[in-house]
């Protein structure tokens, strides 16, 4: 079982598995949307990864005979991973803090994500002033863009 956080000898950066990402972000089942982030480089990037299963409650109705993940939920998955990114990046200044969605353009839906993909949520800091974080977030399945969006999060007392 892989370490909470580890460093990556080669790359210099980290990874962080779901026990460190619910240590870092408020979400939980059925809302927690990454159940790993990996490549975390401080105040740069990161990756995060959710496998998407049919078991997920939103397939209920999303659709029955044609289960597709919602697109918002794929932006919300980008948004997590941004979240664990800045919390990483800003370590104990982010003690008792949330990160929050400030606001979402430029997202794109190119293709359909399903049960048994496993998505790859490329997120990269675009600009940090203070509290606020301008993120641009690809989501990948089998080395082709589903998804992608320019946002912005601030990070304030939860």
């Amino acid at each position: 079982m892989e370490d909470e956080n580890r460093d990556d000898a080669d790359t210099g950066s980290v990874s962080v598995d779901i026990n460190g990402i619910m240590d870092m972000i408020p979400h939980r089942y059925p809302f927690l949307m990454i159940d790993k982030v990996k490549d975390i480089v401080p105040s740069k990037r990161a990756t995060g990864i959710k496998c998407v299963s049919m078991a997920e409650p939103h397939f209920q109705g999303h659709f029955p005979v044609k289960p597709i993940m919602p697109g918002v939920l794929i932006i919300e998955a980008m948004a997590q991973t941004a979240a664990v990114l800045v919390v990483h990046s800003t370590g104990l200044e982010s003690k008792g803090k949330v990160v929050y969605f400030m606001s979402i353009d430029n997202a794109r839906f190119r293709k359909p994500v399903v049960p048994g993909d496993v998505v790859y949520l490329h997120v990269e800091t675009v600009r940090q002033r203070g509290n606020v974080w301008k993120l641009s977030g690809k989501a990948m399945v089998d080395d082709k863009v589903v998804s992608e969006a320019v946002f912005a999060a601030m990070i304030a007392d939860s």
